[in-house]
């Protein structure tokens, strides 16, 4: 009688255990073998690598070399921008011109469970957006600067066009900032060269005009030769001056006084002119010529000392943009893989129902021991 009673007890026990061990592992792990064996599609996974170089063909030093090394470890500014640009959503817009991308990913051969807008009620870019940060995944090994770039699309020939088209997009943007950071540098360098040859042409016109003006050629070179022609003239003068005298004391009532009178007369006339061109009146003189010729002349001279010196910055800016231009290297060029990689479907069964028994043993021993308590 004992005996029959136990057994009538512990059976409800054992039957009311059967239901959670449907619910924890028998239906997880029917759901599982469900989606990963019939419904669930196929993912191709298209691969590439690729790392910004630089054309820095300058021989490095120790310190640059250590600071090139730090560089890398955080990776260049262009590789940075690349791999954010291909994770953005203008990315994603150039990627879908035409709706390309949509359409690619919402193909009735994809399962409903993993194509995008199944129902019809989510198909915004914000929704697109999302679906495309789950196919698309950017990895970087800072230690090297590679980046990896991994597709996920549900057929072979999708998931290496868009792998293509998203690797022309990086190298767009990365030749774009280049030329933006070479027209910058060099932009500043031509405005200098256009202001110094401005500043040359302007200080060139202007010692042009005074030499018309003055009609003078060049002050410097002409006023030796100016001094010159009064040193003769004086010697001229000196001359006439003792032929007069040792004619007055020869022959008083010679005629010939009055002509070496005459002379005389001329030649102080001649010398008087010449001495006030080079150092008499200022308005006329070469020593007030010469004064504003050597002003002008310091300010062509300085103009095109400015120029040449921009030319020269133009130059290394130039070289200098040249050698600092970046360019997307490919290491690995986007494969086209011909097994399908996801789902591990048997792996994703396995582990629903390892973690399914998991749960109904937890379930099961604590509600052995609430039962327990209760008793």
């Amino acid at each position: 009688m004992t005996d029959s009673i136990a057994e009538s007890r512990a059976k409800p026990q054992v039957w009311w255990l059967r239901p959670l061990f449907l619910i924890c592992v028998v239906l997880p792990t029917a759901i599982a073998m469900l989606y990963f064996g019939v419904l669930a599609s196929d993912v191709y996974l298209s691969e590439s690598r690729f790392i910004v170089r630089g054309q820095d063909k300058s021989t490095p030093t120790a310190l640059g070399l250590l600071l090139n090394n730090a560089a890398l470890s955080h990776g260049t500014p262009e590789s940075s921008a690349a791999q954010s640009y291909l994770m953005s959503r203008d990315a994603l817009s150039a990627l879908n011109r035409g709706n390309a991308y949509a359409r690619a990913y919402s193909r009735s051969a994809i399962s409903r469970f993993d194509r995008f807008d199944p129902t019809g009620f989510a198909g915004s870019f914000e929704d697109l957006y999302k679906y495309y940060e789950g196919h698309v995944r950017v990895d970087t090994d800072n230690s090297a600067g590679i980046t990896e770039l991994t597709v996920r699309a549900y057929s072979a020939a999708d998931a290496r066009a868009i792998n293509e088209q998203l690797l022309r997009l990086a190298e767009t943007t990365v030749n774009r900032m280049s030329e933006r950071a070479r027209q910058d540098l060099i932009t500043s360098s031509e405005h200098e060269v256009f202001d110094a040859k401005a500043a040359a042409r302007a200080a060139g016109a202007a010692r042009a005009r005074y030499r018309n003006t003055a009609g003078v050629i060049d002050p410097e070179k002409q006023a030796p030769i100016q001094y010159e022609l009064v040193s003769k003239l004086q010697d001229e003068l000196i001359e006439a001056r003792s032929d007069r005298r040792q004619l007055t004391v020869l022959a008083p009532q010679s005629a010939q006084i009055p002509a070496l009178d005459a002379r005389i007369r001329e030649i102080e006339q001649r010398i008087a002119e010449q001495s006030g061109l080079a150092a008499g009146n200022r308005r006329k003189s070469l020593a007030a010529a010469s004064e504003e010729y050597e002003r002008l002349s310091l300010d062509s001279d300085f103009a095109a000392k400015r120029l040449a010196a921009a030319l020269a910055s133009l130059e290394a800016a130039e070289t200098d943009a040249q050698r600092k231009s970046s360019y997307v290297e490919r290491i690995v060029e986007p494969n086209l893989p011909d097994k399908a990689i996801e789902p591990r479907r048997l792996r994703a069964i396995a582990t629903t129902l390892v973690f399914s028994l998991i749960v109904w043993g937890v379930a099961t021993m604590l509600i052995a021991g609430i039962k327990e308590h209760g008793s």
